[in-house]
């Protein structure tokens, strides 16, 4: 008997454009990664941080903030949702005023102090820099927690795209630890200025993206 074979012809486009699709997404979720947690902006605030700590010292500092940043995110990604429905807080209404407080967020840091210049005066009162300011606010900051919860809504990502989320947060954790651990050659490379720089057009980005999430909040709610 003869078979009848799907045509390759129909099968490729569509897998080929299927997967474009996905890749499109994963990049627009690093972006977004990247510009709220701002693995670049965060150089400034370790080396003066840690002024005075030995090298190995600084190697522990970026490890022990890295961790605890990573373990900050994840817990928002794990239980944010749970939290918000436990409180009866809308999902869409979170994306609303999530993608709002995203783009105040952003304007910050583009109209006011940058990430290096704010956080650094905040050094000399901590004791533990590790967790404060590194980890958080620095790495883990309340606009990465939001971002993290409104990119992992089980309403509309799948488990599969949830754990993407996931392991992107991670990966930009790590350029974080990478970029504190060479903090010596960055800054001597770029500067404050060329931190302070990069984190304001860090801040243009996220306000796009943030201006989508209202747009796409307010179009699903009406």
């Amino acid at each position: 008997m003869i078979g009848y074979p799907p045509p390759p012809a129909l099968s490729l486009p569509f897998r080929s454009r299927r997967a474009m699709l996905d890749l499109q997404q994963i990049l627009k979720d690093l972006v977004l990664l990247w510009a709220v947690i701002d693995p670049i902006g965060t150089v400034p605030v370790f080396i003066s941080a840690t002024k005075g700590h030995t090298p190995d010292e600084r190697k522990h500092i970026a490890l022990v903030a890295s961790v605890v940043a990573a373990g900050i995110l994840l817990f928002f990604i794990v239980v944010g949702e749970f939290v918000l429905n436990a409180m009866g807080v809308p999902l869409l209404a979170f994306q609303i005023s999530g993608g709002i407080v995203l783009f105040l967020f952003a304007l910050t840091m583009i109209f006011g102090e940058s990430k290096p210049e704010e956080e650094e005066r905040e050094i000399p009162a901590s004791r533990d820099v590790a967790i404060f300011p590194l980890a958080t606010p620095s790495i883990a900051s309340p606009g990465a927690m939001m971002a993290v919860v409104l990119l992992t809504q089980n309403d509309l990502f799948s488990i599969n795209e949830q754990l993407v989320t996931t392991i992107l947060m991670f990966v930009v954790v790590g350029a974080a630890y990478l970029l504190m651990r060479c903090a010596g050659v960055i800054s001597r490379t770029i500067g404050n200025a060329g931190a302070s720089i990069i984190s304001r057009v860090m801040g243009m980005i996220l306000a796009s993206v943030a201006a989508s999430q209202v747009l796409e909040g307010i179009k699903a709610y009406f």
